[in-house]
């Protein structure tokens, strides 16, 4: 059988023609549900449980939005210090990795074939795509970044990104259960509301989640209520039996 290679104006053509429809922003998503998700539990609680202390909706609104400050502030460092971590590791990776493939080629180009290997691919197959990647240190490099060692080049902009999308999304999860001490004087009353909409919240909340990490929406939805409502529940009845 013989195989022919597709000219660039075919393979234009064809790309064009072919648009893949994959979700490639799991990097923000994954910190606005970190975001979000704690955003609405913690502050939930907070305030269940000064509910539970006999606390006026003044003081728990003061103590929410304390909270929730800190909260913005301590999740967003986390997120950045975390981005920046894998930045460092993958640049400490990269350096490693160009030094061996400048001390050590033959070994190098061994770890080719063997990855090129584990896909099926022939000796004879392998050959030129080995050749033609000693040719090309720098396309060598990020082979061997990527099929070695399983690492992207992350952005540059990732760590602040990632510090201002979590903090963002924990204020904004947040400000939802802490909505009815705003508007309502009486406590009891404030703490029935906010487990109203808190839970309407995470169960809107857990659906989308689901929906964009691939997951089922439904039990993703019922699941993130769940937690939220044991949270709440937990810390409820912790002040209950400390005030006791």
């Amino acid at each position: 059988m013989a195989f022919t290679t597709t000219s660039e104006t075919q393979k234009t053509t064809l790309l064009n023609e072919h648009k893949e429809k994959h979700f490639t922003a799991g990097e923000v998503v994954r910190d606005i549900i970190i975001g979000v998700s704690d955003g609405l539990t913690v502050p939930f609680a907070l305030a269940a449980g000064l509910s539970g202390a006999n606390a006026s909706s003044s003081i728990i609104l003061t103590a929410g939005i304390a909270e929730v400050a800190a909260g913005a502030i301590s999740m967003g460092l986390g997120g950045y210090l975390a981005a920046k971590s894998e930045a460092d590791h993958y640049a400490r990776e990269l350096k490693r990795e160009q030094d061996e493939i400048i001390a050590v080629p033959d070994t190098e180009a061994a770890e080719v074939e063997e990855i090129l290997g584990e896909y099926g691919i022939e000796p004879h197959e392998y050959a030129p795509v080995v050749n033609a990647l000693r040719r090309k240190p720098q396309a060598w490099l990020d082979f061997m970044m990527k099929f070695e060692l399983g690492l992207e080049k992350p952005d540059p902009r990732r760590a602040l990104q990632s510090a201002f999308t979590i903090a963002i999304s924990y204020i904004i999860g947040g400000i939802v259960p802490l909505l009815p001490y705003m508007l309502i004087p009486v406590a009891k009353k404030a703490l029935f509301a906010s487990i109203i909409v808190t839970l309407i919240a995470l169960l809107i909340f857990g659906y989308a989640k689901g929906h964009f990490t691939g997951s089922k929406p439904i039990k993703s939805a019922f699941e993130t209520a769940l937690t939220g409502a044991l949270a709440s529940a937990a810390a409820f009845g912790m002040a209950k039996v400390v005030q006791g």
